[in-house]
């Protein structure tokens, strides 16, 4: 007595969700990444963390600092303030004060006018470090930069006397020219000043324009006279007012009515520009190109059954019975139109396509009819009596081939 085999367990698939092995695999690669980046930031963090602050600070030790000029000026009597608001800067001024602007350019329109007005009224000295076009039409309307020049050992130029006393000098940054009647220029770089003092139109203040700072740097200033130069233009006056502009500063944006638009350089415009036609472009190169199929071969050879099987699955999955029997009402149609003298062409024809085949194998019009043009098949059922049906439709009008042997 034999025994059927065991039946195959129906229990539920095995999950093909990951294991918690496999996200530790996929995911260890990113988490050692980013905590090298984290360890990496808080050991940079930690070596920067000396007491430093930032490029011309006077209170910075760095090579870029300016704590040297600071602590020679405090050996002359001057005090330095730090500032790094604008309120702060506009405050501190009076006809005994030297007001150093590190970064002119950083300065947006309302902080330039508020500094403008407030040196203006308070008669002392104002010096701006490499101010460029946007800032001087503000801080410095009758000057005008030109172009950039490299940073070297100048000699004065001129018969200023603080530029007699302190000789050559490290200057260049930006050259200048002024419309100023009353001006001294010193320090240029080819015919260009680097360096320009301007006295006020009323009182005893003026305005002080350098080219760039190099001068002030930690590890510069004992080169040349650098130091004698930075000595007199900031320490004239028994108070400084060393002003850091700042982006925390709470008037560093204007918040006027400039769109998003306005606020872009002309330049990301031509840019986006030319990315958008370089997208469409790319798009319609690479896009499909309508016209005839083009046949391929296969990798793989598929039998006709196979593939029929497949495609009935998939009707019968899809619970597409009406496509089915149209599918295969219009096959028939057209093999069997041929056949009955009607043309390929109005094969899909009723009219020409019924009378043509009910002639051929003497059935009734309508019930041809029905059969190549009815409605769709209530169920699967009647979907396969369709076919069985349309087979043997077609198996009889086809000529057999006894018939095929007596043709002459």
């Amino acid at each position: 007595m034999t025994t059927a085999p065991p039946a195959p367990s129906t229990g539920a698939a095995t999950s093909v969700s990951p294991t918690a092995r496999q996200l530790w695999g996929r995911a260890r690669g990113l988490l050692l990444a980013a905590a090298v980046l984290a360890l990496a930031g808080l050991v940079i963090a930690a070596l920067r963390s000396g007491g430093q602050h930032g490029l011309l600070d006077p209170r910075s030790a760095d090579r870029y600092g300016s704590r040297a000029t600071a602590e020679l000026l405090a050996d002359r009597g001057v005090d330095t303030t730090v500032a790094t608001g604008i309120a702060e800067a506009t405050e501190a001024l009076g006809p005994d004060t030297t007001l150093l602007v590190a970064n002119p350019d950083l300065l947006s329109a309302r902080q330039q006018s508020a500094l403008r007005a407030a040196a203006s009224d308070s008669g002392g000295r104002t010096v701006l470090l490499a101010p460029g076009p946007a800032s001087l039409g503000t801080l410095a309307p009758d000057v005008r930069a030109v172009e950039p020049a490299s940073v070297e050992v100048l000699r004065p130029g001129c018969d200023a006397p603080y530029a007699r006393r302190a000789g050559a000098a490290e200057l260049g940054g930006i050259t200048y020219t002024t419309s100023a009647a009353s001006v001294e220029a010193c320090y240029p770089s080819g015919e260009l000043p680097t360096l320009l003092r301007l006295p006020a139109e009323t009182g005893d203040g003026d305005t002080v324009v350098l080219g760039a700072p190099d001068m002030l740097y930690n590890h510069r200033l004992d080169q040349h006279g650098n130091a004698s130069l930075a000595l007199q233009l900031l320490g004239s006056r028994p108070h400084l007012v060393w002003y850091l502009p700042s982006l925390d500063d709470a008037t560093a944006t204007d918040g006027g009515d400039e769109s998003f638009f306005d606020l872009i350089p002309p330049g990301w415009r031509w840019g986006a520009l030319q990315l958008a036609i370089a997208a469409v472009l790319a798009a319609l190169w690479r896009a499909r190109r309508l016209g005839p199929l083009v046949p391929e071969r296969l990798p793989v050879a598929v039998p006709a059954s196979e593939a029929a099987e497949g495609r009935a699955h998939l009707y019968r999955q899809a619970n597409a019975r009406e496509r089915a029997a149209e599918a295969l009402r219009s096959a028939t149609r057209t093999r069997i139109a041929p056949l009955a003298g009607v043309p390929t062409a109005q094969a899909h024809r009723s009219e020409a396509l019924c009378p043509a085949v009910a002639a051929r194998t003497g059935d009734d019009g309508i019930q041809i009819h029905s059969l190549l043009f009815g409605p769709a098949p209530a169920d699967d059922e009647a979907l396969v009596r369709l076919s069985d049906r349309l087979d043997l439709l077609e198996r009889r009008i086809t000529p057999s081939p006894r018939d095929k042997d007596r043709t002459p």
